[in-house]
């Protein structure tokens, strides 16, 4: 910490959180932890590997998928060392700068997988009710440029982020309630007045609320194209093909609404459970989205034990 003037004393560093009354328990807490980081880890990248390696997966959705698990490579890995440090390292000291970086990509990679998901939602609506033009409407140009433009899209939209926290003052609390940073957070430490922070971090969780929104919307236009297929077996096909986007909605969205229910209806509910809910929100969906899309979708199934098979030969 250093002085500013006589008046308070400008906090530089912040102290994260590890589980509340568990701290003796860090050491045996950080194994699950290091496993899923592992995994999800391990399994975005096969998912990326298998996808570039495979000529037959250059397709719309597989290059979709692939930005899902970038962005989902992306959490992992900006959340991880922090992570890492508290429950491997008893380390929970996180410098400020470092904090609104962090803080920077986790909010940057979160926006952008609710964005892939609202992409992949437009991408299944089309393969069910313009089969035929599907792949003349979705060339490879044109994903390129969806990625690109919601890519910068997500990334701009939390650009200020930084500087806005940046700009407060920081003089009496520097423990956070996380074990990593997030905005909403680290604005509630600082003594200036932070009005600009909370109306622009209102506008970016709407934003998020907006792509949700806009996903429900096309799965009622799936459902309402479905019903008009007049064979079940039909039906049933096309809806299979939605199981593991619908998997991945849920996966991403309903911790971030339990949160938020939290937040608002609980708050005197226990600081461990909000850890818990807070941990899950970035931990769950980078491990489970691969997993379910190995599971449910055939054509990524059969690769993936196609090439353990050869590896074991």
């Amino acid at each position: 910490m250093s002085i500013i003037n006589t008046s308070y004393v400008e906090i530089t560093t912040f102290f994260l959180v590890g589980m509340p009354g568990l701290e003796y328990a860090h050491i045996w807490i950080s194994i699950p932890i290091c496993s899923m980081y592992l995994i999800a880890i391990l399994g975005n990248c096969t998912i990326l590997f298998i996808i570039r390696t495979e000529p037959s997966l250059h397709e719309p959705m597989y290059y979709f998928l692939s930005m899902l698990a970038m962005s989902d490579l992306g959490l992992s890995l900006s959340s991880l060392p922090t992570m890492l440090s508290i429950f491997l390292f008893n380390a929970p000291e996180i410098s400020s700068n470092a904090c609104f970086a962090q803080k920077f990509f986790i909010h940057g990679f979160s926006v952008l997988e609710s964005s892939v998901l609202l992409i992949m939602s437009f991408d299944r609506f089309l393969a069910i009710h313009k089969p035929l033009r599907y792949t003349s409407i979705l060339t490879t140009v044109r994903v390129a440029q969806i990625g690109i433009v919601f890519s910068f899209k997500s990334m701009l939209l939390v650009l200020p982020f930084p500087f806005t926290l940046r700009s407060l003052r920081y003089c009496e609390k520097n423990q956070l309630s996380h074990s990593y940073c997030l905005h909403q957070d680290v604005m509630k430490l600082a003594c200036s007045d932070n009005r600009i922070d909370v109306i622009y971090g209102f506008f970016g969780a709407v934003c998020v609320m907006v792509d949700f929104i806009l996903i429900a919307v096309s799965y009622i236009l799936i459902l309402k194209t479905v019903l008009g297929i007049a064979s079940k077996k039909e039906q049933l096909k096309a809806l299979n093909t939605c199981v593991s986007h619908i998997c991945a909605v849920i996966i991403f969205y309903l911790p971030i609404i339990n949160l938020a229910v939290v937040h608002r209806f609980a708050r005197h509910v226990s600081p461990l459970i909000n850890v818990l809910m807070a941990n899950v929100l970035l931990l769950v969906p980078p491990l489970m989205n691969p997993i379910v899309y190995c599971v449910k979708t055939k054509q990524i199934r059969v690769r993936v034990v196609a090439k353990l098979c050869q590896r074991k030969i």
